[in-house]
C-alpha cells in the first residue's frame, strides 16, 4: 500500500517536505540514543551531554508538530483527497516522536546510579542489545525510506528477538544480587529498549500492513 501511495506522490512538495522532516526525526533520535548508551554503558563523558540531549529532543518534539500542521493544512484544502497518507504518517510520526521520549529516558538512568555501570555486569544482562537497536534503526529508516518490503519485513524478527530478551531481564534481575541502584537501572533499561524496538518495529511495517493493523504487527505476524 505505502509503495503505491509514494509512487502517486512522487514529486509533490507537500510529501517530500513531510517525509524529509521525518527522516530528520528518525535521524535524531538514532544519534541520542548511540549518544545516552555510549555514556549509561560504556560512561563516554561528552560535555554538555545533557543540554545536547535535551535540545535535540524538543527539535524532534518541534517536527513532529510541524508535520502535523502540515497534514492538518494539506487535509483542511482537500479533506477528501490523500486520506490514507495523512493517516500512515499521523501514526507513525507519533512512533518517532516517542523515540526521541525514550531515548531520555535512557538518559536520564544514570542520575539513579551511584557509580558507572560495570560493563561485565551489564553484559551477563544484556549482551549487546544496544547494538542491536542501534541497527534497528539503521533498518527501519531505510525500510520507510525506500518503501522496501523486505527490509521491513526482517524488523519483525530482530523486534521479536530483542522483546524477548528484555522480557526476561527483570526476572534476571530479581533474583541476582545486583545493588538496588543497578537492579533498578537495568529493569528500566531492558523495559526502554524493548519500547524502542516497537516503536521502530511499528514504523517499518508501516510499508506492509494496512493501516488499520498498524502498530499490531505482532497479530498479524
Amino acid at each position: 500500500m505505502f509503495k503505491n501511495l509514494l509512487q502517486f506522490w512522487k514529486g509533490k512538495d507537500f510529501l517530500n517536505q513531510v517525509l524529509e522532516e521525518f527522516k530528520n526525526m528518525l535521524d535524531d533520535c538514532q544519534i541520542m540514543f548511540n549518544t545516552v548508551c555510549a555514556k549509561l554503558i560504556d560512561n563516554v563523558e561528552e560535555e554538555g551531554l545533557r543540554d545536547k540531549i535535551y535540545s535535540i529532543d524538543r527539535k524532534v518534539n518541534s517536527l513532529q508538530r510541524d508535520i502535523r500542521k502540515r497534514i492538518v493544512g494539506h487535509l483542511s484544502i482537500q479533506p477528501s483527497v490523500d486520506v490514507a497518507t495523512c493517516l500512515l504518517l499521523m501514526s507513525v510520526v507519533k512512533d518517532a516522536e516517542r523515540l526521541g521520549d525514550y531515548a531520555k529516558n535512557i538518559f536520564e538512568i544514570s542520575k539513579l546510579t551511584k557509580t558507572p555501570f560495570d560493563k561485565a555486569k551489564y553484559n551477563q544482562f544484556f549482551n549487546n542489545i544496544e547494538q542491536e537497536i542501534s541497527e534497528l534503526f539503521t533498518d527501519t529508516i531505510k525500510a520507510f525510506m525506500e518503501s522496501d518490503e523486505e527490509e521491513a519485513a526482517k524488523t519483525w524478527a530482530l523486534k521479536r528477538e530483542i522483546s524477548n530478551r528484555c522480557n526476561a531481564i527483570p526476572f534476571k534481575v530479581a533474583q541476582s544480587s545486583l545493588s538496588v541502584d543497578e537492579a533498578v537501572s537495568f529493569a528500566l533499561l531492558a523495559r526502554y529498549f524493548k519500547r524502542i524496538a516497537s516503536h521502530l518495529t511499528n514504523i517499518a511495517t508501516s510499508v506492509i500492513l494496512p493501516i488499520t493493523d498498524l502498530d499490531y504487527f505482532d497479530e498479524k505476524k
